[in-house]
């Protein structure tokens, strides 16, 4: 099967050998978002709320850029560096997902690139 390798200037260049996402067949393979702002590439300041709405901005943006969506999102894994802000990240997450809600996965790490506090990675059905 043939891989389409995506990638927005809407959303964060990648900072590392690896592609925004990645489109196999029907899938779209997303690769985790961190809150950079797109256009600085640089770590967006705030707390974790501004830090997860971000995440979401950019999410939205490579999934535009495959012509998808929130709703075709079919698995979701976020990755906290503090488990105590899994509500506030839930309650920006939940914006995002209302009728749809795929399947997810919570993590907590030790530490993430550029010391964000969080990152969230998606797979779609296209």
């Amino acid at each position: 099967m043939k891989l389409e390798i995506l990638s927005t200037d809407k959303a964060p260049a990648a900072i590392g050998p690896y592609s925004q996402a990645v489109k196999c067949g029907n899938m779209l393979f997303c690769s985790g978002q961190i809150p950079l702002d797109p256009l600085s590439g640089e770590l967006v300041a705030g707390d974790i709320t501004v830090q997860a709405e971000q995440v979401m901005n950019n999410i939205a943006a490579v999934l535009s850029a495959a012509g998808a969506g929130f709703d075709d999102v079919v698995k979701t894994t976020i990755y906290l560096v503090d488990m105590a802000d899994f509500a506030a990240v839930n309650e920006v997450y939940g914006r995002c997902f209302t009728a749809h809600k795929p399947a997810r996965s919570t993590v907590a790490v030790k530490s993430l690139p550029r010391a964000a506090m969080l990152e969230i990675e998606v797979l779609a059905a296209l």
